[in-house]
């Protein structure tokens, strides 16, 4: 009965929401193949919300994409309604977005509250909502689409949902869930150790092309690689502080490897640049002894000073990967080959003195890079003092992909904006392409 209650607010309400959309239940009309969305973090209503964005794909490649027109949704309207039919609570600050592999539906992860959003992404209706407790930083779903992994940062639990998107079916699964701060790996060890793992808050859980391995970032450094199908999820590797350092959220999988970053954002570790490149050959070996099979280090940047890395994409055909550096206003560009970097491009210029790239999404023709970039009151990740994640230009950055993907340019920003008492709040953060044809 739950369930229909849910179902029947998303449905009655999200006409009200739309900007461009038509009636509720149809499928908003799209052009060229693929449209990006992207999140606004700050609040739409006193105990939350936030916006979500969704732009056509051909508005932002001309000479007019700073002035593409986005669909609107205030998240503090249907969206807030869905959760509180379906959980009993609100959801606040809307976090990290993430697309099926179908493309059918949207993933919300709420990063100050426990709540994950599924939209149907043609309608842009909310279809159920699950709190899984304490914070949903990330909600990454399995290639096979039978799962999605949660990450609940602040109550260190690694969380599985079951996913039905034909049935529109999604449940947690608590027999699934594996506690980080007191679980014990292969080789004996306490999960968090002072000294290996010193705090396991999980950050990413970037799953691999099998859905079988979930790469879990952890927010005082290491790195566990799950089997997210097990019940409970089942650790096969470990790897401690001295190997992966902290914070780490960029992840993508080519060449045969998976690529993570690590990065900043936290008052014990506001300034990192690292990405390691995780064989996967041998992942699911036991016993994994610890730190194998061994990473190898693309780069460390932590001698720079002012870094912060955090997002990652693949260019056209999985030959370079882009890594944005949030501080430094730079994109480091890798082979995934050969595991090392090409080059490296500011992107600080006319279109913005102090853009802040932060998570990335790739058009489906490989021709432009999106970016959220972030503003000047950032709501997450950043420390005070340091300003690691501050930004001048709120908004979606539309770069330019140049030779062959080893390099870019930020040709337009479409400007997002959120004044509250002449104050500018707006903070774009999570970002995703979704294909409509």
């Amino acid at each position: 009965m739950k369930r229909s209650l849910a179902l029947a607010a998303g449905t009655t309400l999200a006409a009200a929401l739309l900007v461009g959309a038509a009636t509720v239940g149809s499928v908003v009309a799209t052009d060229g193949g693929y449209e990006v969305w992207i999140v606004d973090q700050s609040d739409t209503t006193a105990d939350g919300g936030g916006s979500l964005y969704i732009y056509p794909g051909p508005a932002l490649e001309g000479a007019a994409a700073a002035k593409a027109t986005p669909e609107v949704i205030d998240l503090g309207g249907v969206a807030r309604s869905v959760c509180l039919a379906d959980t009993g609570t609100a959801p606040r600050r809307p976090h990290m977005l993430t697309i099926n592999a179908a493309q059918s539906h949207a993933i919300l992860s709420f990063v100050a509250t426990g709540h994950v959003l599924f939209i149907e992404a043609a309608t842009r209706t909310p279809v159920a909502c699950i709190d899984v407790g304490m914070q949903a930083h990330a909600a990454f779903p399995a290639p096979d689409e039978s799962h999605v992994v949660v990450a609940n940062q602040n109550g260190k639990l690694l969380q599985r949902i079951a996913t039905d998107y034909g049935s529109g079916t999604f449940a947690l699964d608590a027999a699934a869930t594996l506690n980080l701060a007191t679980c014990t790996t292969p080789s004996g060890a306490a999960c968090e150790d002072p000294l290996l793992r010193p705090d396991n808050a999980p950050i990413c859980p970037v799953i691999d092309a099998s859905s079988r391995f979930t790469f879990v970032t952890l927010r005082g450094g290491g790195l566990l690689v799950v089997d997210s199908t097990a019940s409970p999820m089942a650790i096969v590797a470990e790897y401690d502080r001295a190997t992966v350092h902290p914070n780490g959220c960029g992840g993508v999988e080519a060449a045969g490897r998976m690529f993570i970053n690590s990065g900043g954002g936290t008052a014990g570790n506001p300034l990192e640049a690292d990405l390691y490149a995780f064989p996967l050959s041998g992942i699911d070996a036991t016993p994994n002894l610890p730190n194998t099979p061994a990473p190898i280090l693309v780069f460390s940047h932590d001698d720079r000073g002012f870094v912060d890395s955090h997002g990652t994409i693949l260019t056209k055909g999985e030959r370079f990967l882009w890594v944005a550096d949030r501080a430094a206003n730079r994109v480091v560009a890798v082979d995934t080959a050969s595991a090392s970097v090409v080059g490296e491009f500011g992107l600080a210029g006319p279109a913005s003195a102090d853009p802040a790239p932060d998570l990335m999404a790739i058009a489906p023709a490989g021709n432009r890079v999106f970016a959220a970039l972030r503003g000047s009151n950032p709501l997450t990740a950043n420390v005070p003092g340091v300003g690691n994640a501050v930004g001048a230009t709120p908004g979606l950055g539309i770069l330019r992909v140049t030779e062959s993907g080893r390099s870019g340019v930020l040709q337009a920003i479409a400007p997002i904006s959120h004044v509250i008492d002449g104050v500018e709040q707006a903070d774009p953060h999570g970002i995703a392409v979704r294909r409509t044809q």
